[in-house]
């Protein structure tokens, strides 16, 4: 599927996904330094923003729309950056083409112990519009940290919660068992071979590094303390400079 899109700039390429009930525009304050030195793609995934729907939602569907929308522009050997579900779609882009680098923006990748919390949301979530509401709400509130006032009004602005397309991308998650999903990670983690960069604004916990290494040796885990889910908007400068410093052609 090629998707809803804003391209501009000139020089390598390099793709913004964003995350789960997102768009594209989350990215904007980004979008303008980062087009100076890159040809930037920003994309909304499948089922969201302008994009149309789809009757699958999991990873390697999602990053192969990515692929295929960057191979309609011509935007070749990307940098990827995903935050949150972007993280995993980003993730799981080295398995379906080949980027020079993958950023990872607050996603941990072990989708088991998400699950733990997740599965505590499953009733609500799969209730009515307003249950579902309240549910996404609980999700959502919490993570957005020191965002400026006006910035969280912005991203709130912005959050469209598809009931069908949320539990279509979450239902993995639901069915599977954590052994299940472990596999699973194990699969996407194998096709990364490139430097990857995981960037938290919320502590993945101490054994996160060591988790994350064993299964993609190629990575770094960085932590900006209290942050909050959205370390990129809070501390945008700082952001920008870590992404070019991590390019492997800066």
């Amino acid at each position: 599927m090629l998707l809803a899109d804003e391209s501009t700039g000139e020089g390598p390429a390099l793709v913004l996904i964003h995350g789960i009930t997102e768009c594209r525009q989350m990215w904007q304050p980004l979008i303008a330094p980062l087009s100076e030195r890159y040809h930037v793609v920003a994309v909304d995934l499948r089922g969201h923003g302008e994009s149309g729907t789809g009757d699958a939602y999991d990873p390697i569907t999602l990053a192969t729309d990515v692929a295929e929308t960057l191979a309609n522009l011509d935007a070749q050997s990307p940098l990827v950056v995903g935050h949150s579900l972007g993280g995993v779609v980003a993730t799981a882009f080295a398995a379906v083409a080949r980027p020079r680098a993958v950023l990872n923006v607050d996603q941990p990748l072990r989708l088991a112990a998400f699950k733990d919390g997740l599965s505590q949301l499953e009733p609500m979530l799969r209730g009515d519009a307003a249950t579902f509401q309240a549910a996404m709400d609980m999700v959502f509130q919490p993570l957005l940290g020191p965002l400026p006032a006006d910035e969280a009004a912005r991203v709130g602005d912005l959050q469209r919660a598809d009931q069908a397309v949320v539990l279509a991308i979450w239902g993995t998650i639901f069915d599977s068992t954590p052994d299940q999903l472990d596999d699973a990670v194990a699969t996407l983690a194998a096709a990364v071979t490139v430097p990857y960069l995981s960037l938290h604004g919320i502590d993945p916990g101490t054994e996160y590094t060591t988790w994350l290494r064993g299964h993609i040796p190629t990575a770094t885990v960085e932590v900006w303390p209290e942050q909050g889910h959205y370390p990129h908007l809070v501390q945008p400068a700082r952001f920008l400079e870590r992404l070019i410093d991590f390019d492997p052609l800066r």
